[in-house]
């Protein structure tokens, strides 16, 4: 430890002498005038003296002329009585001519071989006079200089001798506390430590206002700490500080401390530093308390923690010194200087390379002096003062412990580091950086996988402060946290979070309007708003995307319009779905695998027009709409429904060529369409109506052939071969008939009736055989058809009956009557039997017109074997009379035949009377008026009662 032992603490040591110097060398430029009996002035005399001074007229002069002058004063004047006072003067200013050259040479300048300065003609001049004026009262004076010219020059015995000799010769001088304070000095320059105490003793005996009190007291501390008396010696070294600071202001440390001289900071310097060295070897901080408390105020109290601490720093004992801070903030906590020395050991921990005592001090200082801590209340004015270090520790600590977290992705790290930004944003929430380090906080928390907390700090980050350079990266990420929440979230809780996603997403766009992440934030918002079922907001959003100028990226555009194409669709409005879907496919890569599916939408958006025109009665523009599907999407599914409806809208239009054209297209464009099973009955009124039988009738076939309903295709069967009958297709009619048959043996009056019309071809086509087979077949149907037989039925049964009854009429009349007679009129009388049962057989169904010509028929048949008899060959060989017997026997014969005639014409005759006068009835009266013509040859008659025929 350096002691005040330097060249600037003995000049100002020896002031006194330079003062008692410059007094006698006053009046140098005369004579001294003879001494006076008086005492000769002291410094404390000379300090507290008032001196007027008149401007002299500046003679000129210097110290090297009043030397010479006083030198030949000596020389010529031997016995002169101002002799000794011209010596004195004389040494004194040899002393002073020695002290300047000491005085113009500062200590840094002076090498270390330097010889001191030169005090020898002092010192002669001084010896000189003692030895010629051995009992001059004022040889105190003349041995103070000496010894302090001896001590100059290098000689500390000869100085230590004279000032033996001064106190000793002369108790009760003016110098004697500087004396003793000088012998001190020697002493302890010569390890004489007890001796120097002692020395030291005495000038602190004296007054405390004494020029070398405080050293003597700072040096007695030094004499006593190097006898090792350190409990001692540490009473003195707090006595020099409190004389020197008590009742400063030192919360800056002694730099700021006004009033000290260079000397004074040096001297407490090195007290504080020797304190710190008795503290040191009494044990560290916990040594200073005690004395704190017992002997001094607290005003500079944290200065002696502050000195040790500084003297362990220089020892490089970093815990130590770090120790001693934090005894004395522990000791006063509240104290304005508690924070400062807490914040010096974080900086030593720093600069000795501990880093984690330096995060724990850090964490430590920020509990202590941040808004929660004691200290605040406790000391407002120093705790607003330390708020920029509480917030710089907030902020380390905070990303001291992010980066841990960041590297061992635990928990625990990432909390910790969470703790430390809250506490930073709750206690400097107007501070610049606040922004930055909310945003930073959600960055930790999306990190730990807190995504709710994430989002609502990114959120305050973003629109909570004023706009800052992560506002809209903070906007952005808090989006990305409502997504990661919707992965894995509780199905209840998935809306709310989604609906919070979209609200943040749609502030972000708001707020950012320029920001190039705008588009897919709007675009996924939509999207996502669609999937929750509100096509509003989804339109609306979507709409703001595809209007966005510089327009979105092209696969961002294609979402946005499918989301418009799709809500569109879903409101029914198809018109504007067709556009948007158009301008999704534009965006679409040609190889891309959704085109087919988003040309399926183009197509259904244009076949829901078609549909609603159709509801709404607009025939014709639903055929457009509906026809438009083929251009728009040609190898789309609803294209065959499309053509199809658009098919059945020219049919309801009577558009039948249109509808022709379709269907035609329809069936040979979509073979395996299941509304194939419709066109041919669609084909078929549309053939029907365009007067095309053939046509309709294969169409009809079609339409049996396919139809599932049984009685459906029986018609369409039927209707087949009406129109090939009517377009004069006489043999697939016929088949067609015969088709019908087979399959639809039931109903009977049908079946019958086919066979009616089969009979009917046939007899058109000349075909009498497979005519009567048909009629066979006609009165076999009916005849078995029991109760399923109807009036039709019977009608074409009876009239089969009738028309297979005529051939056997023909058979009759094929037989003369011929010899061999016998054997003729036998075979013509069955004939006319087998005729007459199958008329009789007719007649009995009952119907009129049948049994009209059933009865005409058998009356002829009657009429006819009356008049083949009249008629009949004659034997050969009858004379006259035979003959005319035999003519006579023959008309008895023929007469019973001819009235029954007469009695079945006239049963039909009386039909009449019931309103029926068919051509059978008409011919059974011309047959009467041929018979009967009195009678009957005149008028008919038509009341007559009719019998059954039986």
């Amino acid at each position: 430890m350096r002691l005040l032992r330097n060249r600037a603490f003995v000049r100002a040591a020896w002031a006194a002498s330079a003062a008692v110097a410059a007094a006698a060398l006053s009046s140098c430029a005369a004579p001294p005038p003879a001494p006076k009996p008086a005492e000769a002035p002291t410094i404390k005399s000379i300090a507290s003296r008032t001196v007027e001074v008149t401007p002299d007229k500046k003679v000129p002069g210097s110290g090297e002329q009043t030397i010479a002058a006083y030198r030949e004063f000596l020389g010529a004047a031997r016995t002169d009585p101002q002799r000794p006072e011209a010596m004195r003067r004389l040494g004194d200013l040899e002393m002073d001519r020695a002290d300047k050259t000491t005085n113009e040479t500062p200590d840094a300048a002076v090498p270390a071989d330097t010889a001191p300065p030169n005090y020898a003609s002092a010192i002669a001049l001084y010896l000189d006079f003692l030895k010629t004026y051995p009992n001059d009262p004022r040889n105190d004076r003349v041995l103070y200089q000496l010894a302090r010219a001896y001590e100059q020059s290098g000689d500390p015995d000869a100085a230590m001798k004279r000032l033996d000799q001064l106190v000793k010769d002369y108790p009760n001088t003016r110098f004697r506390e500087e004396a003793y304070f000088r012998r001190g000095e020697l002493m302890f320059s010569t390890r004489e430590y007890a001796r120097a105490e002692q020395a030291y003793g005495i000038v602190l005996a004296g007054p405390p206002d004494g020029p070398f009190f405080e050293r003597s007291l700072y040096m007695q501390g030094w004499s006593i700490y190097k006898q090792g008396r350190l409990a001692d010696a540490l009473t003195l070294f707090f006595r020099v500080l409190d004389l020197k600071l008590a009742g400063r202001k030192l919360d800056r440390g002694l730099e700021e401390v006004k009033g000290l001289t260079r000397a004074d900071r040096e001297l407490l310097e090195d007290t504080f530093r020797v304190t710190g060295l008795c503290i040191d070897s009494l044990g560290g901080p916990s040594a200073i308390e005690p004395y704190v408390k017992s002997e001094v105020g607290h005003e500079y109290e944290y200065l002696i923690y502050d000195q040790l601490a500084e003297l362990y720093i220089k020892a490089k004992r970093v815990k130590d010194a770090t120790d001693t801070l934090a005894a004395f903030a522990d000791h006063a906590p509240s104290h304005p200087q508690a924070p400062v020395f807490r914040e010096r050991i974080i900086d030593m921990y720093r600069q000795a390379g501990f880093g984690t005592p330096a995060l724990e001090a850090a964490r430590r200082f920020v509990e202590l002096y941040g808004a929660h801590g004691e200290f605040r209340t406790a000391n407002p004015a120093a705790w607003e003062k330390t708020q920029p270090l509480v917030k710089a520790h907030l902020t380390e600590l905070a990303l001291y412990y992010h980066g841990v977290a960041q590297k061992s992705r635990k928990h625990e790290d990432y909390q910790e580091a969470v703790r430390w930004y809250r506490e930073g944003l709750e206690s400097f929430p107007g501070d610049p950086q606040s922004a930055q380090n909310n945003f930073l906080l959600a960055e930790l928390l999306y990190e730990d996988q807190q995504y709710p907390e994430a989002a609502v700090e990114y959120e305050k980050s973003a629109y909570q402060y004023p706009a800052h350079p992560k506002s809209a990266d903070a906007g952005y990420s808090a989006i990305l946290a409502y997504a990661r929440q919707e992965k894995g979230a509780d199905p209840a809780r998935l809306r709310p979070i989604q609906e919070a996603g979209i609200d943040s997403a749609l502030k972000f766009a708001r707020t950012f309007p320029n920001d190039p992440r705008v588009g897919s934030v709007l675009t996924n918002a939509s999207e996502k708003l669609y999937a929750l079922n509100d096509p509003a907001r989804a339109l609306a959003v979507a709409e703001q995307v595809v209007a966005l100028n510089p327009p979105v990226a092209p696969a961002q555009r294609r979402t946005a319009w499918l989301v418009v194409a799709h809500t569109n669709f879903d409101q029914g409005v198809y018109d504007r779905a067709e556009r948007a879907y158009g301008e999704v496919l534009s965006l679409t890569p040609d190889k891309d695998p959704s085109r087919g599916e988003l040309t399926e939408r183009v197509a259904a958006s244009i076949y829901k027009q078609g549909e609603k025109a159709r509801a709404a009665g607009d025939l014709k523009a639903a055929a457009g709409h509906f026809e438009r599907v083929a251009t728009a999407a040609p190898q789309s599914p609803v294209r065959a429904t499309a053509q199809f409806d658009a098919a059945a809208a020219l049919i309801a239009l009577k558009d039948w060529d249109g509808a022709s054209q379709s269907l035609e297209d329809f069936r040979q464009r979509f073979p395996s369409n299941p509304l194939q099973s419709e066109v041919p009955a669609k084909l078929a009124l549309v053939y029907t109506e365009k007067s095309q039988w053939a046509l309709a009738a294969a169409e009809y076939e079609h339409v049996s052939q396919a139809s599932a309903d049984a009685q459906v295709a029986r018609g369409a069967l039927w209707q087949a071969a009406e129109l090939y009958d009517k377009a004069g297709s006489q043999a697939q009619a016929g088949r067609t008939y015969e088709h019908y048959i087979q399959r639809y043996p039931d109903p009977l009056e049908a079946a019958v009736e086919a066979r009616y019309r089969l009979a009917n071809i046939a007899r058109a086509q000349g075909n009498a055989t497979l005519e009567l087979n048909w009629l066979k077949a006609i009165q076999q149907a009916d005849a078995a058809g029991g109760a399923a037989r109807t009036v039709r039925t019977r009608y074409l049964g009876a009239t089969a009956a009738l028309a297979l009854a005529e051939p056997s009429f023909d058979e009759y009349r094929k037989v003369a009557l011929v010899e061999p007679l016998k054997a003729q009129l036998k075979l013509k009388k069955s004939r006319m039997e087998d005729s007459l049962k199958a008329f009789q057989s007719a007649a009995d169904y009952g119907v009129a017109d049948v049994a009209t010509a059933a009865t005409f028929r058998i009356a002829e048949l009657y009429r006819d074997f009356g008049r083949a008899l009249l008629a009949s060959q004659r034997p050969k060989g009858l004379s006259k009379d035979e003959l005319e017997q035999y003519n006579v026997l023959l008309e008895e014969q023929a007469f019973p035949f001819e009235e029954k005639a007469v009695e079945l014409h006239e049963v039909n005759a009386r039909r009449s009377a019931q309103g029926l006068y068919d051509p059978w009835v008409r011919k059974s009266y011309a047959a009467l008026g041929e018979m009967r013509p009195l009678r009957y040859g005149k008028s008919e008659r038509s009341e007559v009662a009719i019998d059954a025929i039986h």
